[in-house]
Parts: C-alpha cells; sequence; structure tokens
C-alpha cells in the first residue's frame, strides 16, 4: 500500500483537532480483494464472489418507529458481514469525522451530543429524512476518488457494492440500517456538511452536534438562532454529497422557559444533562416493586438496562437510589442474579 495524505482533511492525532479526529496511519488502498483476503483468511475468488453479489445478501425485517410507522433493518448475511467489519477495521477507521459528530463514536454516547449545549439558553432541533437510505453508493465513490481512498477506480466500486444494498424494486443502491459499516460510512460522508454548517453558524456564536439525524443547535439568546434554519437548507443544497432532505416535521424551536431535551437527555436549569424526570419515576417505581419481588425475569431485565443507562448518564442519581434501596438489590437486578435466590 502507498501513503495517502487525505486533502486538507489529515493532521495528526496529536495536534489540536478542532475540527476533526483523524488518522496517523492513513492509506491509499491498491488491492481491496487482496487486502479482504489477508484479513479474513478467504480466497481471494470467495471475497470476489461475495462482493459482487453483496448488494442482495441481506435479511430484510421492519420495527416499530417510537413516532409511528415502521423501520426497515437490512441485516448482512454472515459472510457479506465479516467482509464488511474487516473494511471498517481496515479502511473506515482511519477517516476522519467532524468533531460536531457525536453518535458511533468509540467511548462517546448520548451524553456527549447534549454537554455542549449545557449553559446555553434556547436550542434549535432539526431532523433529516430517511438519513442512511438517503447516502448512496454514488456518494461513497465519489468520496474515495476525492480523497485517493483507492489507487484505482475498480476498487472504489467494488468497495461501493461490499458496503451498499440494493433495495427491492430499486436500481439505486443505498446505505442499510443493520451493516456495521452503515455508521461509520454516515459520519465519514457528512464531514463536508458538518464542517460547512460548523463554520457558517459559529460566526453567529451558536453550538452545533449532529448525533446521526438529529441536529442540536443553541445559543446564548434567541437572535443569534434566527437564520439558522435557512443556512443549514443552503448547504443541503450546495452539498455535491450526500444529497440530504430536511424533515420539517421534526424541526423544534425550545426556550429555557420550557422542557429542552436533546436527544432524549434534558438540559436542567442548573446547567446539568439528566435523564429527566418521567425515567427518574419509572426507575423508583421499578426499584420498589424489585424489592418487593413484583418483577419477572424480564421486566428485570428491562430495568437493568434503565439502570444502566442512568448510570451513565446521571451517576449521582443512581447514587441516590442505592442509598435509599440498598447496593444489594441494585447489585443483584444490573449484574443478572436474578435466578439466584435472595
Amino acid at each position: 500500500m502507498a501513503g495517502r495524505c487525505i486533502g486538507s482533511l489529515a493532521a495528526p492525532r496529536k495536534k489540536s483537532c478542532a475540527r476533526y479526529r483523524c488518522s496517523e496511519s492513513a492509506r491509499m488502498i491498491d488491492d481491496l480483494i487482496g487486502l479482504l483476503s489477508r484479513m479474513t483468511g478467504l480466497p481471494p475468488s470467495a471475497v470476489r464472489r461475495i462482493i459482487l453479489s453483496a448488494p442482495r445478501r441481506y435479511k430484510v425485517y421492519y420495527i416499530d418507529k417510537r413516532s409511528g410507522g415502521k423501520r426497515e433493518i437490512a441485516h448482512p448475511a454472515r459472510e457479506l458481514k465479516l467482509l464488511q467489519r474487516a473494511f471498517l477495521d481496515a479502511v473506515l477507521e482511519d477517516l476522519p469525522v467532524h468533531v460536531s459528530a457525536t453518535a458511533y463514536i468509540k467511548g462517546k454516547s448520548l451524553k456527549d451530543n447534549a454537554l455542549p449545549h449545557v449553559g446555553a439558553g434556547p436550542i434549535l432541533k432539526m431532523d433529516f429524512r430517511d438519513f442512511f437510505p438517503s447516502i448512496r453508493a454514488k456518494d461513497w465513490i465519489a468520496y474515495a476518488r476525492e480523497h485517493r481512498v483507492f489507487s484505482n477506480d475498480h476498487d472504489a466500486e467494488l468497495s461501493a457494492l461490499l458496503l451498499f444494498r440494493r433495495p427491492k424494486g430499486e436500481s439505486v443502491l443505498r446505505l442499510s440500517v443493520g451493516a456495521p459499516t452503515s455508521p461509520a460510512l454516515s459520519n465519514i460522508l457528512m464531514y463536508n456538511f458538518d464542517q460547512a454548517v460548523w463554520a457558517s453558524v459559529g460566526e453567529r456564536f451558536v453550538t452545533y452536534t449532529r448525533y446521526a439525524d438529529d441536529m442540536t443547535f443553541s445559543a446564548a439568546r434567541t437572535g443569534f438562532l434566527q437564520g439558522v434554519q435557512t443556512r443549514v437548507s443552503a448547504i443541503i443544497r450546495e452539498m455535491s454529497y450526500p444529497k440530504l432532505e430536511l424533515n420539517h416535521q421534526k424541526t423544534r424551536f425550545v426556550t429555557e422557559k420550557y422542557h429542552r431535551d436533546v436527544t432524549g437527555l434534558t438540559l436542567s436549569l442548573d446547567n446539568r444533562v439528566t435523564i429527566g424526570q418521567l425515567r427518574k419515576r419509572n426507575i423508583r417505581a421499578g426499584l420498589h416493586q424489585a424489592k418487593l419481588g413484583q418483577l419477572s425475569r424480564e421486566e428485570l431485565q428491562t430495568l437493568s438496562g434503565h439502570i444502566a443507562f442512568a448510570a451513565d448518564i446521571e451517576p449521582e442519581y443512581i447514587g441516590k437510589m442505592k442509598e435509599r434501596y440498598g447496593e444489594d438489590l441494585l447489585d443483584w437486578i444490573t449484574k443478572g442474579r436474578q435466578s439466584d435466590d435472595r
């Protein structure tokens, strides 16, 4: 593999990267089939065969959305997933992601998306329509050519077959919800958008973060947020890729006088990120029922997940619950000891 510099996006990790995360070891790929063969142990002929049929190697099912309707999930077949994970490790993890992107980043959580907005006044929330499916194979090919990810177009086109799915009845290859490479790809291909928005709204002292398809903007005063929607819409129109569309029905403007939440977490008036009163009431009620032995094993497992979430976001609250209900009870719930006699 020959060395490559990813245009103006590359910079040493050791330096202060205010606008991006980057890799010191990014390399131009000159033999995709050979690389994946070495990483997986599969013969090159098998790797090529899987890639050529990859856009059809998905199992599709649907789950309910909280907002209503159905969300399509497309899971790649086992052998395809093996190649995708290898590609993720070898290629995608070396490509830059903007610092404003907080989803799908190792070591980061929903809390990291909310923290930059603590202490601000009003917030503006915007959302993309059909985010993953709107990202197409041609977007990745354009990115790969622009930043010299591969030494030849053939490997760029093979990688597009590997990473994107062809939905039934369509000729377009789209990013699937369910492939292990899709989250990283979405962040990588959104770098230019994130940078353009970050720079544009930053001139007006506005803070911007993006968690997957959820964008959040905050500022000290309402006036600073005026015009943000217009600027974002203009940037979307000007981007050569990916071609996205705003879901205007989900656009929300909230002042500090009302309940302000960022990706499901509450910004409190005392400048903290909390899980919100409803989640706290549900956890307290669950702990009370668990103490009385009134919860089934499935309900205990659900409660365990709620406790783990709260411990990550607001550990001091879980500390209070341990004082109130006893550390032994919470340990019994969260460490999977429900089958033991208490």
